[in-house]
Order: structure tokens, then sequence, then C-alpha cells
């Protein structure tokens, strides 16, 4: 078997909401998946069922080939998790809030404390190990969170926005663990930056409503959303002018001025050549095309409306 995670039509129902509508995917070992949506999209929902904190309405998952529905503790024995929130226990130390994490996992002191040692290395917190967490910055309470996580070396670890509400430096530094984690173990990822889901994923699913909307690479939904033909003109001298010009050509479909240049959207590539044998056509003096961003491809599948 080289699939680490299997869902099978999983549906889940609140009465005549549905939060997940017969979702199915198959998650190889060794990849680092990132699964993103706006709020309510279903992603929390899909964690809480692999992780065993909620049973589906319908359909099965499998980690490592346990179901979640008739072999949970053998999926909980197998699988890390970083939640949301940070969910330290404040009366403990940070040495002892990893101990305490490894006893509950049935390890053993002389497995466990070289373990720990080595996790408070990686990331950075040895010099603060007999310290409590409230004394902690988000950035070491995170990687606290992280390194508990991966105490009992589980096989499948799930990052549930692992960097919200952290610094840039702080980000950064989790995300260096997160790509040497790949090596050993299954990744699965959720989160509302695009930056991080393009710097970390092997593989990215965009859902929405419960339902996947697009799946594949990052340079992969990215190119299969490059035929929007978007391109930035820059003009010889002042910008000024040009915009009523553009709007009124048949081969152009949109005009946006940012600063000195305009973004236009035509109607294909075959618009190129109409567009400089135009009346602006001379007074042209750069045109690129425009890369679409994950998070274009994002906003042009989920929508640009605010949720709450």
């Amino acid at each position: 078997m080289t699939q680490a995670i299997t869902l099978q039509e999983i549906s889940k129902t609140y009465g005549s909401f549905t939060a997940v509508d017969r979702f199915s995917l198959e998650v190889e070992r060794g990849t680092v998946f990132g699964l993103l949506g706006p709020n309510g999209a279903g992603k929390t929902t899909l964690i809480k069922i692999l992780t065993t904190l909620m049973r589906p309405s319908a359909g099965d998952a499998f980690v490592e080939g346990f179901s979640v529905l008739s072999a949970g503790k053998d999926v909980r024995r197998l699988i890390g998790v970083v939640p949301q929130e940070n969910n330290l226990d404040r009366y403990l130390t940070a040495r002892e809030n990893l101990t305490l994490h490894a006893r509950l996992h049935g390890m053993r002191p002389a497995a466990y404390n070289p373990r720990i040692d080595e996790l408070l290395e990686m990331t950075g917190l040895t010099s603060r190990q007999l310290e409590f967490p409230d004394t902690f910055s988000g950035g070491m309470q995170r990687r606290l969170v992280v390194a508990r996580a991966l105490v009992h070396a589980p096989r499948v670890l799930f990052l549930d926005e692992p960097t919200t509400g952290l610094d840039p430096q702080s980000r950064r530094a989790l995300w260096e663990h997160i790509r040497g984690l790949r090596r050993n173990m299954t990744v699965f990822l959720t989160t509302h930056y695009m930056d991080e889901a393009d710097a970390l994923c092997d593989r990215i699913m965009i859902m929405d409503g419960g339902v996947s909307l697009a799946d594949g690479s990052a340079a992969e939904l990215k190119d299969a959303f490059s035929r929007a033909h978007t391109y930035e003109v820059e003009f010889r001298g002042e910008a000024v002018g040009y915009g009523e010009i553009l709007a009124a050509l048949p081969c152009v479909r949109s005009v946006e001025k940012e600063g000195a240049t305009y973004r236009l959207t035509l109607s294909g590539e075959d618009a190129l050549k109409p567009l400089i044998n135009s009346a602006v056509g001379a007074d042209i003096r750069r045109i690129c095309l425009v890369e679409p961003s994950l998070e274009d491809v994002f906003i042009a599948l989920t929508g640009e409306k605010v949720r709450e």
C-alpha cells in the first residue's frame, strides 16, 4: 500500500446542513499535502474525522490502512496532530509537556528522553525547556506544539493552520521544520496562507462547500488558470489616457491601471497582434504575460465574497 490516507465517499451532515459531501481522496506516503479552502469549506471537519475526533455521517476513512470507524485506537497511535490553538498544559514546563505526551503513547524513559532532547534542539527550545509555556512567545509555543506532536514519531502528521498568528521569522522557521519532516512521514496541512502552501506542498487540493474544486501541484494549478491571458503593458512616457483606448479595443476584455502600467485581460493569444497593431501599439514599451498566483487560482475557484 502506497497511500497513507484514504477517504471513501465521506459525508458529514448536521441536520439539513452538509459540511462535507461524498468527499474522496488518496494521499501517498511521504507527501506534504495541502488542503485549502475558505472558512466553512469543510477542512477542519475532515481533519476531525481523520483524527477520530468526529464520526462521519457516511463513508469511511483510512490512515495507514486503519479505519477511523473500526480501528480508532490504531489510528491515534500512528498520527500526530497540531491543532489550530496552542493547547499546551500551562502548569507543566516545556519538557514536562513533551514527557507527558510520550508517556500517554506508552513510551519508556530510555526511548523518550533522547527523543525529547532531539526535538528541543530542533525547535530551538533547549535553553527554555524548564520554563512554562506562558512565558513563551507565540512562535515558541507553536514550535513546542509541533515538537509535542512529533515525540512518538508519528507516521502521519496533521497540521491545522499551524502558522496562524506567527511573525514572518517564526513562520519561516516552522516551514523549515516541516520541509525536514517529509523524509520520514506524511504531512496533511491546512492553511489560509497561499505562499505557505506554494512553498511547502507537493500536492494541493482546493475545496469549498464540502467538495473538491481542484487538485494538483501548485505549478499545475497555476498553469491550468494561465489561460486567462492577462498581460502587463507599460507605455513610453506618461501612462495617461490609454485606458479608454485600450478598453475600446475588441481584443481587450478588461483593463486595470496599476501605477505606471496597465493590466489587460485579452480574448486569447491571438489578440496580441491586434493590440500591437492598434493605434497605441507604437507607444508600448514593454508587454509581458502575468503568471497567476496560487491566490489568483483560489479566488477564481471560491469567489471574492468574504466568509463568516
